[in-house]
């Protein structure tokens, strides 16, 4: 199968590059830089630039799928106008997209998008799945909801479109975790604020394995990528560090001090997301890591 991948220098679109090959797959991506172009047999590069409008439709040659996973990282200071960016990065590429769709001649019979998880209710013991229709009153949500409408857009052309609702992903080579892992390996970690706050977490290994387990299942809709065991912070934490083998020693950190140091990207600390992984799991995925403990320690022991 031909894949275009955008997003593929990314953490996981690095992943899911590397695991596509593996299976046999061609890869297309797209990139704004022109000195990352790499043209192989089986992996060729593209230019493009969103905010210019500005594509090389020729990536669309031959496409079967196409994995959407560009978008600026939810990880930096949240200013007005980061804020702003946060939003077009995933509207204006999808949006970009869409269009060189619509109006070529094309083979596309799935797109496949990354998604948050922020538009869920804030919970610690209600559990929410993709049949939830209540929506978060955040900032984060308004990305999110924003985001899926751009994407589904798609099913107008009559394609059909997957959403991959990701929870915190685990790795050791990006992302949040290695920031999270920093200040117990240092042994000042603390709990934040009550530490009741759950976290819907899911292994890289899990996640790269649910996008292509939805690709080679022709599998649309919405779909939750966590791990089927959600974890509270407190717990979260002294996983942590049991892995490292460091002391808990610290008082928690209140979220009053947090909301000084970050701002408003305090949020991504005391939300709290109890998320369900049972449609993924009913449509035949095995997770390859269920329980935290063992996802961190195959990352970091």
């Amino acid at each position: 199968m031909k894949l275009l991948i955008t997003g593929a220098t990314g953490l996981i679109g690095q992943e899911l590059v590397r695991a596509a090959l593996s299976q046999g797959h061609t890869v297309h991506y797209l990139t704004t830089y022109k000195d990352k172009i790499v043209n192989q047999e089986s992996y060729q590069g593209f230019y493009w630039s969103p905010q210019q409008g500005i594509i090389d439709e020729n990536c669309m040659y031959g496409v079967d799928a196409i994995i959407h996973l560009a978008g600026a990282s939810i990880s930096k200071r949240w200013t007005s106008s980061y804020k702003q960016e946060l939003i077009e990065s995933r509207i204006v590429t999808a949006d970009l997209l869409y269009n060189v769709v619509k109006k070529s001649t094309h083979q596309v019979k799935h797109f496949i998008s990354a998604s948050g998880t922020a538009s869920y209710p804030e919970g610690n013991t209600m559990v929410y799945d993709e049949t939830t229709k209540e929506l978060e009153d955040s900032f984060l949500s308004q990305v999110v909801q924003k985001w899926e409408a751009s994407s589904n857009r798609f099913e107008s052309l009559g394609i059909p479109v997957s959403l991959i609702r990701t929870g915190l992903v685990l790795s050791n080579t990006g992302g949040a975790l290695p920031q999270m892992i920093k200040p117990v390996q240092w042994g000042v970690g603390a709990v934040m604020g009550s530490g009741k706050q759950m976290i819907s977490w899911i292994h890289i290994q899990d996640l790269i394995a649910i996008y292509l387990f939805v690709l080679d299942h022709h599998l649309g809709g919405v779909f939750n990528a966590v791990a089927p065991n959600p974890v509270n912070n407190r717990d979260f934490t002294k996983v942590m560090a049991r892995v490292v083998h460091k002391p808990l020693f610290l008082p928690a950190v209140p979220q009053f001090l947090m909301q000084l140091i970050l701002g408003e990207m305090s949020y991504l600390l005391f939300s709290s997301k109890n998320l369900s992984a049972h449609k993924i799991i009913e449509a035949g995925y095995c997770f390859q890591f269920s329980e935290v403990e063992a996802a961190i320690a195959n990352l970091y022991a």
